[in-house]
């Protein structure tokens, strides 16, 4: 049944249409904007002379699939991507996978910026609520990829471009809503061009959604402000987003019998008596962070060979998560600490000689940070050679503290009683080189060299109390190099080396003494391409030194827990394929094949440290495929059927059974119409977005931990396994609508 799941997939269609041919730009000036935006995103992005792994998008295809779901979830179609959400329906808290690699991994930069988080190296896509409508294009660049700004890249790098100026002047209203009471709405603006040099455009925007989980709530809002001034050889451009969002907590997952029961049910926030009686939910067990973000841009043409980009960056974030702490569920269900006095570092309180040294209590959880960033680059460019000389300056400040915002028993704890606080500081330094020379029509050589220089510090008390003391001096050398060799104009050939090194994150200092990692990674590929038909395959080995994995555990706020694995590797087999097989029809799909093991993983089982030898990586599916079937009979109708496979993958590395999430196979029915009014109105699309449509009932993430119990037998230690799920929306839909003026 599996392979007939996956010929299905491979099958069926393609996954969308990736690039739509530009429009034909008759100014000039316009035209030379145009190469102006390009020269700025040249030194992070590759094409398809270079011998790297990659897919493009230009975020017009997503157009009919952006009714408000997140940026990962319209991007779960891409080669070996697998894709998560906490609520259940692509709204809130999301994740992207690559190769089997987590978001922490994939590098992501805005306008060549760094986005991942300093510390957890993660990227949340919460905070940037419908950001896609901002972007003109991405890059996915599978692998190590090219040397780009922030941390290493070791799954993917994720390159997105926002929208560039436009030459005619439009207003846009976009409205779409759904099921679990979701409702989007968008409204866009661009000045156009004035007097040939300037323009300004902007978009704001809201997203609320109920959730598929029981109380999952998302209030999201965003904003994109841009001002550009150009001329023939100058381009200069300010712009500022950002977001707010506030989601009920719902990264708690459900035990097995917990989804036997009810699949959307939420544990977040439940109020239980003295005798086990659930009476109730905590209203404002929630997440709030708003961050916002500033850069200009200055990219300048010198003459026909050299230009030059500079990039300024200053991104504020703030926010905190809010607990509620009920004395019955945490003494039966979690056994946590969170109601001790030394936890909250409160003093003891005595009456009629008993002493009192817990409370029931509501506490805050804050993180408040500013991360600056200057990049730059230097472009040589003839008909034969182009260089790149770039890198970045970045500096991160974070602080981290708790408040007890509520407790039954206040001991002399004041107004807001802060019970840890640490202070962290990032600089990060990195300077690269690239180099791709064409020796003649066939042969193209391309060297990469990049040095990355890191310290990471943070000195005081996380939650506990227990201290989190580090100061870490680390350097990178990191070099690429490979071949491209042109067959024919309709097909090329490559093969490359990258190495690429990186630091641990946050998490990773607050669970022992980590390594940090080193992967060896090798690529080799095939690209072919005609007018209706569009080919490639690769195959890759990534050879890992110390890579941090995921262990399945999760800590107090939902965060992966990660252990250096010692040696492990990564092997696989991606093609893509693209086919118009008519006027009316295009096909385009993609599957991904992979074998990624741990060689010599250790754990402590039943009290004793094993050598469990060759297991398999965590959250690694030995396959995944997409496909999109397009019907389009004309030009203001299209339908598309999106179907997605995921195989069975662990949650934790010693190949437990009780830990191996279970595959899922997916279909979506996506149906877009323009009309066009002839009147005051430009155009209006209307779409309609049914996913699941049969309604498969799937978890496409859990999390998996042990302890260890010597309690049940004294004198002997058993290890217990637990596990998690965090299930998906059956059947649902998102419908709307897109007026242009």
């Amino acid at each position: 049944m599996k392979t007939f799941h996956v010929l299905s997939v491979w099958v069926m269609g393609s996954i969308f249409l990736f690039a739509q041919q530009k429009k034909q730009v008759l100014d000039s000036l316009f035209n030379r904007l145009i190469n102006l935006e390009e020269v700025s995103v040249a030194g992070l992005r590759i094409n398809e002379n270079q011998p790297l792994t990659f897919s493009e998008v230009q975020t017009e295809a997503l157009k009919e699939r952006n009714l408000g779901q997140d940026l990962p979830i319209l991007l779960n179609f891409l080669p070996a991507v697998v894709t998560t959400s906490n609520a259940g329906a692509g709204i809130g808290y999301t994740g992207i996978r690559v190769r089997g690699s987590d978001a922490s991994r994939v590098n992501v930069t805005i306008n060549g910026i760094p986005y991942n988080d300093s510390e957890s190296q993660g990227t949340f896509w919460v905070n940037l609520p419908d950001f896609v409508s901002s972007v003109e294009s991405i890059q996915l660049q599978r692998g190590v990829g090219t040397s780009t700004n922030g941390a290493g890249a070791f799954g993917a790098s994720l390159n997105l471009a926002t929208s560039g100026p436009s030459k005619n002047s439009f207003a846009e209203i976009a409205t779409s809503a759904g099921s679990f009471g979701t409702l989007k709405n968008t409204i866009k603006f661009s000045t156009g061009l004035l007097n040939n040099y300037f323009e300004f455009s902007g978009r704001v925007a809201t997203i609320k959604s109920d959730g598929y989980v029981d109380r999952a709530t998302s209030d999201l809002k965003s904003y994109f402000f841009q001002g550009v001034y150009q001329d023939e050889n100058t381009r200069v451009k300010a712009l500022t987003f950002g977001g707010h969002e506030i989601t009920y907590q719902s990264w708690y997952g459900l035990d097995p019998a917990s989804l036997a029961l009810n699949r959307s049910y939420n544990s977040a926030g439940e109020i239980y008596d003295d005798f086990g009686n659930l009476t109730g939910f905590y209203d404002t067990q929630v997440d709030n962070y708003k961050q916002d973000h500033f850069q200009i841009h200055w990219t300048q043409q010198y003459n026909i060979f050299w230009s030059s980009n500079i990039g300024l960056n200053y991104t504020h974030g703030e926010g905190y998560y809010e607990e509620y702490n009920n004395t019955w569920k945490i003494q039966n269900i979690t056994f946590g600490d969170e109601l001790n006095f030394d936890y909250l570092q409160i003093d003891p309180i005595t009456f009629g000689g008993e002493t009192i040294n817990s409370t029931e209590n509501i506490a805050r959880k804050w993180l408040d940070n500013d991360f600056y960033v200057a990049t730059f680059s230097m472009n040589y460019e003839t008909s034969t050679t182009n260089a790149v000389f770039g890198g970045s300056l970045g500096r991160y400040e974070g602080s981290h503290f708790g408040n007890l915002v509520w407790a039954k028993y206040t001991s002399n704890a004041a107004s807001n009683h802060r019970f840890y606080e640490s202070t962290a500081h990032k600089n990060d330094f990195n300077f690269y080189t690239k180099v791709t020379h064409q020796f003649n029509n066939a042969w193209m050589l391309y060297v990469d060299l990049q040095y990355r220089s890191v310290a990471y510090s943070s000195i005081g008390t996380v939650k506990g109390p227990s201290p989190i003391d580090f100061d870490d001096q680390l350097s990178f050398f990191n070099p690429k190099a490979g071949i491209t060799y042109k067959a024919s104009e309709f097909s090329r050939y490559y093969f490359s080396y990258a190495k690429a090194q990186r630091e641990p994150n946050r998490s990773d200092y607050e669970n022992g003494t980590p390594k940090p990692e080193t992967l060896h990674d090798f690529e080799a590929g095939w690209r072919f391409k005609k007018p209706k038909i569009q080919l490639s395959a690769n195959l890759y080995y990534m050879d890992y030194k110390n890579q941090l994995v995921l262990t399945g555990a999760l800590d107090a706020v939902g965060e992966a827990i990660r252990t250096n694995s010692g040696d492990s590797y990564r092997f696989g087999l991606e093609v893509d394929a693209a086919v118009q097989l008519s006027d009316q029809w295009v096909w385009q799909s993609n599957m991904a094949l992979s074998t990624n093991k741990n060689k010599n993983f250790y754990f402590r089982k039943n009290g004793v440290q094993q050598n469990l030898g060759t297991t398999n990586i965590s959250y690694a599916p030995s396959v995944v495929a997409a496909s999109n079937l397009v019907y389009s009979p004309n030009t203001v109708f299209r339908t598309a059927l999106l179907t997605k496979y995921v195989g069975d993958q662990y949650m934790g590395n010693i190949d437990s059974e009780l830990s191996k999430l279970k595959s899922y196979f997916t279909n979506d029915l996506n149906i877009s119409y323009v009309w066009i009014p002839n009147s005051w109105v430009e155009e209006v699309q209307f779409s309609l977005l049914i996913n699941n449509i049969f309604d498969k009932k799937y978890s496409s993430d859990g999390y998996f931990y042990t302890y260890d119990d010597d309690y049940s037998t004294p004198g002997v230690v058993t290890t217990i396994e637990g596990v998690g799920y965090y299930p998906q929306a059956g059947t649902n839909f998102l419908m709307g609508a897109t007026f242009k003026f």
